[in-house]
């Protein structure tokens, strides 16, 4: 490959080749060292001590394949990007410093002046700033569609149209696309899709299986699983990651450090026990805030009344997810800010951040954090209200979670 370092030549783990998700989850990665250590060994090191110049030369110009320099190659990230890419039924994978470079990595590596991009308008508010702002400085242009509705994809397409972006379910009102649909779409105009598994991981959903080309993941959230530390990853077909991807990031560096990749790769060992069991707690604190009288409406995949929930049944397997988001009574959006706020602020047992993922739950006002930087009609259009409360369900016990919910709830009534 011209500019790519291929990983191909590299020992993979010799595993049975029908071993399931979960075994992968614990064994894929690199074979162990001449040590034989049983844990995955973490390689802090910048660079590789070649055997000598010829050597080096035929490594740097990919005509042997070892692992060279960190920034690109390093066997800890390989071995966190192969275990991603099984648990994704994915050919390859490339590690990020974050989930945001994991998107900026795509734009760069699929991207030019003149092309278009077809993204969800109801996706996470730095992902809408990244396409609607960053890339526009480029000539890349974006037009936001319904994330729900197929025929405003086909309906957007131009002919320079390269990309179709979505997240699924969506930050943080757990909007569910038709992947399927959406691949149709995508194919049949020559254009790629790309979809954010964040919320779901591959524990609950594999969009490779219903089309999708591409699988970008905030590895921050539920793949670490304990709000350690900040990673992403691009998972998708081989050659296209070494063709497009590889290359960008040998030159532009939005590099995965390696201890990150080691944390994020002992998180994945726990993940599908993690996501069934914070799963089962969404659904039971979802269903119980439907009956709350000052809770107007919630949203979660896994109860009859979202709309897409037969489709998210479809796509998604054990839950809904762990992220659940609710809107509170008010007569109007000032009074609906102070109600979300004296909600939040009454709880002692959740945490006041904007991050999830965490075996901690998580509670935040959305309009005023993760999507504060758009613009009030871009917060409309995504459904964004200043009621609105969003919880990262974790593996606090639930009855405290629902006690922790109805100390400012129960309050609302005599503000």
């Amino acid at each position: 490959m011209a500019d790519a370092p291929a990983k191909r030549g590299i020992p993979r783990v010799e595993l049975p080749a029908d071993v399931r998700r979960d075994t992968l989850a614990v064994r894929e990665g690199l074979p162990p060292s001449a040590w034989g250590e049983n844990s995955e060994a973490l390689f802090l090191t910048s660079s590789f001590v070649q055997p000598d110049a010829a050597s080096a030369a035929a490594r740097f110009a990919n005509e042997e394949e070892a692992f060279i320099y960190s920034r690109f190659s390093n066997p800890t990230v390989t071995m966190f990007e192969r275990r991603l890419a099984a648990l994704e039924g994915a050919q390859a994978c490339i590690g990020t410093a974050s989930g945001m470079s994991a998107i900026l990595l795509l734009g760069m590596a699929l991207l030019k002046a003149g092309d278009h991009v077809i993204c969800s308008r109801s996706v996470f508010g730095s992902t809408i700033m990244l396409f609607g702002r960053e890339f526009a400085k480029f000539g890349v242009e974006t037009t936001f569609v319904s994330q729900t509705d197929p025929d405003d994809w086909r309906r957007a397409l131009k002919p320079n149209t390269k990309l179709l972006f979505a997240e699924s379910p969506t930050n943080p009102l757990t909007e569910v696309c038709d992947i399927r649909a959406l691949a149709q779409v995508a194919h049949e105009a020559g254009a790629l899709l790309a979809v954010d598994n964040c919320f779901c991981s591959p524990a609950l959903q594999r969009p490779i299986e219903y089309g999708a080309d591409l699988v970008v993941h905030s590895g921050t959230k539920y793949l670490d699983g304990q709000g350690r530390v900040i990673a992403g990853a691009v998972c998708g077909p081989e050659q296209l990651i070494n063709d497009k991807f590889v290359p960008v990031m040998r030159s532009a560096g939005m590099s995965l450090s390696p201890f990150n990749a080691w944390v994020v790769l002992k998180g994945l060992e726990t993940l599908s026990i993690r996501m069934q069991a914070q799963g089962d707690r969404a659904l039971q604190l979802a269903g119980w805030l439907e009956q709350q009288p000052q809770v107007a409406r919630v949203f979660y995949p896994g109860l009859r009344s979202h709309p897409q929930h037969e489709l998210a049944m479809a796509q998604q397997s054990g839950s809904g997810g762990a992220v659940v988001s609710f809107t509170v009574k008010s007569t109007d959006a000032t009074g609906a800010r102070k109600n979300a706020f004296h909600v939040i602020d009454q709880t002692q047992v959740c945490s006041i951040t904007a991050n999830l993922g965490d075996t901690k739950s998580t509670i935040t006002h959305p309009a005023s954090t993760s999507h504060g930087r758009l613009t009030e009609d871009q917060r409309q259009a995504a459904g964004i209200t200043q009621g609105l409360i969003r919880v990262a369900v974790g593996l606090d016990d639930v009855q405290d979670l629902k006690a922790d919910l109805l100390r400012g709830l129960a309050g609302l009534d005599s503000l």
